[in-house]
């Protein structure tokens, strides 16, 4: 089964099956432990299948991560660096509540954002700690670098490109990008781009969660499709506030 494969060109959105190697970021290298201690890793439940996504922590009881992550029960883990050790720092905490944007269409991975509240508020320390989100609408200038992880093990640098580099041409994988909701990034020339382990992830600029990764070319090659995390801010806002007690 490939459930995000959705016609010409193949976009993926992405989840991955099981027993795959989780962070698989192209043209990344390892990074330093708890560098990103806003990371979360989610394991997801949806009927029989289980999945896989990355997401990051915004305040003590509250991960963001793309609504293409949704399912029936969803585990998160903060503090791991390797996902595949039971380090002392990691966290496990369930999601109470899951809460997709309510106009998410998932054939264009449209309003590709999701809001998870734990179960219990997250302990904050130099392992875990939120990531700070952008002002509402701030644009972020064609050329400007950032990061994008994989779970704190792998880590990339990426190009914020110009939205005419996400072509909407109805003959490529980009017919369906929108500017107001989606960055266009990574640049082909440089070939490192979010990967399959990634969905849901953030894309980090000025120390700020400027995307979440959403799609992009089944072969991994950028540039890549990020939800624009800046046009969201008030719908996060009114939501958090709705979720808490």
């Amino acid at each position: 089964e490939q459930p995000w494969l959705l016609g010409p060109g193949r976009k993926w959105g992405s989840f991955y099956e099981p027993g795959l190697p989780p962070g698989e970021i192209i043209g990344g290298q390892e990074a330093q432990p708890h560098f990103r201690p806003y990371m979360a890793y989610l394991k997801i439940q949806r009927e029989e299948k289980k999945r896989v996504c990355g997401g990051f922590l915004v305040s003590k009881n509250f991960v963001l991560t793309a609504a293409h992550c949704k399912g029936d029960n969803i585990t998160v883990i903060l503090g791991a660096h390797d996902i595949t050790k039971q380090e002392q720092s990691r966290q496990v905490i369930r999601v109470r509540r899951a809460y997709p944007h309510q106009d998410y269409d998932n054939k264009p991975h449209n309003n590709d954002i999701m809001l998870l509240k734990l179960e219990h508020n997250a302990h904050l320390n130099e392992y875990v700690s939120p990531i700070p989100l952008p002002m509402a609408h701030q644009q972020m200038r064609p050329g400007t670098v950032c990061s994008v992880a994989g779970w704190g093990r792998t880590s990339a640098k990426v190009v914020v490109m110009q939205d005419a580099a996400c072509p909407r041409d109805p003959d490529l994988i980009y017919h369906d990008y929108n500017p107001s909701t989606m960055m266009c990034v990574g640049d082909p020339e440089m070939g490192r781009s979010s990967f399959k382990g990634d969905s849901g992830g953030p894309l980090v600029c000025q120390q700020t969660a400027q995307g979440i990764f959403s799609w992009g070319s089944e072969e991994g090659t950028p540039p890549a499709v990020y939800t624009r995390v800046s046009t969201f801010i008030l719908w996060i806002q009114k939501t958090m506030r709705m979720l808490q007690p």
